[in-house]
């Protein structure tokens, strides 16, 4: 059910072109109406620091394989997106994920023998070009305020990724991760939905965890980002029933494994 972005581009990017004051130096931006790339997705990479925020709103996973990635479901199934509407459009006063308002644009290294990263957007968004109206990419020949905005911001995001991947090695080292299950059978259904592929944390880890590791936890502010990961969960059954309520259920005859 829960599946890693693909290699190569990263999830929802088609193509990544650094943004420079030759080419784009009388460039506009125009903000996204809703993320339209977002309506068949049913996960989205989350970072730790969002695990609290987000808990309140989607189930927070763990996809397959050695790098665990950390998501949060919007949907059930594969190509199912119950929480955008038809635009892209997130309901009033819900939580989106840092990844999602981060694109089109991107740090990214654009030399494998270097570390430095250069701000990216994906052409094929729509949101930048040599627009009649819209906000200045660049102020003569400088990066404009709204650019240095978007810098910042995708910079904090990447700094926020390199905290999430020592989250993940502390799990890692704990061995807390353990397959994820989530059972529901509909009134009238002849068989239950099962769904599988993806990881959780064990709470029964986490519970006979060494009491040295556990203070540490709770004084570096880990153990909160766990159990808020463990408490949205219970959102398994509010996704499930937003598929059910709009129709977007497999066939009960057909594949169960999400």
């Amino acid at each position: 059910m829960a599946s890693a972005p693909q290699q190569g581009l990263p999830l929802f990017y088609n193509d990544l072109t650094p943004i420079s004051s030759q080419e784009h130096g009388d460039w506009k931006f125009r903000p996204i109406e809703g993320a339209q790339f977002l309506k068949t997705a049913h996960a989205v990479p989350l970072l730790a620091e969002e695990f609290i925020q987000a808990s309140r709103f989607y189930p927070i996973v763990f996809s397959l394989g050695d790098t665990p990635v950390p998501l949060a479901l919007m949907g059930l199934n594969e190509g199912v997106n119950v929480i955008v509407d038809e635009r892209g459009m997130f309901p009033d006063d819900w939580y989106v994920p840092a990844y999602v308002r981060r694109y089109p644009f991107l740090l990214a290294r654009l030399r494998p023998d270097s570390d430095d990263l250069s701000l990216c957007f994906d052409p094929t968004s729509g949101a930048i070009g040599p627009f009649e109206d819209g906000e200045a990419i660049f102020t003569d020949g400088a990066p404009s305020e709204r650019t240095t905005a978007i810098l910042q911001f995708c910079e904090q995001v990447e700094q926020a990724s390199v905290l999430t991947n020592a989250f993940f090695q502390d799990i890692r080292e704990q061995k807390l991760l353990t397959d994820g299950e989530f059972t529901a059978q509909p009134n009238g259904a002849p068989q239950p939905y099962i769904y599988r592929g993806f990881q959780i944390i064990s709470e029964d880890a986490v519970k006979n965890l060494r009491g040295d590791v556990a203070r540490k936890w709770l004084q570096n502010g880990l153990m909160p980002l766990i159990y808020a990961h463990l408490f949205s969960l219970q959102r398994m059954a509010d996704i499930f029933g937003r598929q059910s309520i709009q129709g977007k259920l497999p066939p009960p005859n057909g594949p169960l494994l999400g």
